[in-house]
């Protein structure tokens, strides 16, 4: 009887099933194409696409960053738990071994009407040596569902890092590039201020011998004090924008190094991918589905709990009240049991656990859709950015040039006689704007780049030969 009930246990070990849903990847609803089309590029995977950039200082930046960030420290810390999670999932799979050692005195009364016969020893001692093992039988699959769920969440966990490295990375580029879009805006401001200061004088001086009107130089007060204001708030911003980035580089708020001016970074090259390929580049999407194959094999471990659980526990060792005499025949215990454990009445809690699970199983499928949904607009939003900031750039520089020769034009009619410095004056604004404006967009064109390698996941790099569309060089503006 014995011998059958272990081959029906070998038995049913060898060909035990799972239950519960096995995970197979949702059907997604995928565009065909992105709105906005680059052409086919070289698709390689360049963990360090901030190079083309070609700053030095940046690079640097992001360095320290993936060293020292805290969110990341986090992130890679949160590995590790769920690394130890899953090997405590996994154990189970196993038989547990543990051994127990004891020594104890015992002392029993000599009086009273229950007292020992006299030949009675009152003090024994006992000394006891025991190895003890315990197996439960994955017979319906909970331990290997609840292993399953274990090793995605350690996936997931990973993946969510690579998303804390994406979006770090990209937001200390965008920083210092906003950075250094804002010490443009500054130099602009304060070397118009010097400029309107030094004519501040000399129409000072003109007015001192009767050559112009207060009212000439009351307008060309305004503009000197135009400039001077617009200083404060860009210093502002830059200190700010300082400690914004240094606390992403993981250090207490201070001064940032600065590196090529913001006309002279480079622009990345795009390489450009098919839709589906978001699936498998972008890390949210990535830890979605994780997400979604724990919850799937959770739905297993519950359904489990409706049929009968089996271990099979042993323990075997020497008890004995003289140490001498411990390991001797006489000494030795032992036993074992196959214990079985089934659920008759639970008043529905495993039908609740069940629908729990498929209920969470449920949330992780939207999220996931959601998630492909998010990729695939961030893409469109990105790649639309940066064609329209494109074109946006190349009318501003032919601007600026414009502004430039009207502003030139307005001071000499105005020196010879020709207009009235209302005209000079709406020049010199129009263009001093105009500049500032233009320096915005420079930063926005590397913002957008910048965008949209975060929305493809990190998979691009240059090309060997440029084959998507130009970028606007980007122009110095003096």
């Amino acid at each position: 009887m014995a011998k059958r009930l272990c081959t029906a246990l070998a038995l049913a070990l060898l060909s035990g099933c799972t239950v519960g849903p096995d995970y197979q990847r949702p059907t997604v609803d995928m565009p065909k194409d992105w709105r906005v089309q680059e052409r086919e590029a070289r698709n390689l995977a360049d963990t360090d696409w901030w190079r083309q950039f070609n700053d030095p200082v940046m690079n640097e930046l992001i360095a320290t960053a993936l060293n020292e960030n805290k969110d990341l420290l986090i992130a890679t810390a949160r590995i590790e738990e769920y690394a130890g999670r899953f090997g405590v999932a996994r154990a189970d799979l196993f038989p547990q071994i543990s051994g127990t050692g004891q020594y104890s005195r015992q002392q029993v009364t000599e009086t009273g009407d229950n007292r020992y016969a006299a030949t009675y020893k009152t003090n024994t001692d006992t000394i006891a040596a025991t190895l003890n093992a315990g197996w439960e039988i994955d017979l319906w699959g909970k331990i290997r569902r609840s292993t399953e769920a274990a090793r995605a969440q350690l996936i997931a966990s990973e993946e969510g890092r690579r998303g804390v490295i994406l979006s770090l990375v990209s937001n200390v580029a965008g920083a210092y590039i906003n950075l250094r879009a804002l010490d443009r805006q500054l130099e602009i401001s304060r070397s118009t201020a010097k400029t309107r200061g030094d004519a501040y004088k000399l129409f000072q001086e003109r007015f001192s011998g009767g050559l112009i009107s207060d009212l000439e130089l009351s307008q060309n007060r305004s503009q000197y004090e135009e400039a001077l204001a617009s200083i404060p708030p860009l210093e502002q911003a830059i200190a700010q924008q300082e400690n914004g980035l240094s606390v992403l580089l993981g250090r207490n708020p201070g001064a940032i190094a600065r590196g090529k001016r913001i006309e002279q970074i480079g622009l990345p090259t795009v390489a450009a991918g098919l839709p589906s390929d978001l699936l498998a580049r972008r890390p949210d999407i990535r830890q979605a589905e994780q997400t979604l194959i724990a919850a799937n094999a959770q739905i297993g471990v519950a359904k489990a709990a409706y049929f009968p659980s089996i271990s099979l526990t042993g323990s075997l060792g020497y008890a004995s009240g003289d140490l001498n005499n411990l390991f001797q025949g006489p000494s030795k215990v032992w036993s074992y049991s196959a214990p079985i454990t089934l659920p008759i009445f639970t008043a529905g809690k495993i039908r609740g656990s069940v629908k729990q699970a498929e209920a969470i199983q449920q949330q992780a499928l939207f999220g996931y859709q959601q998630a492909i949904q998010n990729g695939f607009r961030e893409v469109n939003d990105a790649l639309v950015a940066q064609q329209q900031t494109g074109n946006q750039l190349e009318a501003q520089f032919r601007q600026v040039e414009s502004l430039r020769q009207y502003a030139e034009i307005a001071r000499m009619r105005y020196d010879n006689g020709y207009t009235d410095y209302l005209t000079v004056l709406d020049a010199d604004r129009s263009l001093f704007n105009a500049e500032l404006s233009l320096t915005q967009t420079q930063g926005a064109l590397h913002q957008a780049r910048i965008s949209l390698y975060k929305a493809l996941g990190g998979g691009w790099v240059a090309p060997e030969k440029p084959t998507a569309p130009s970028a606007p060089v980007m122009k110095e503006v003096k």
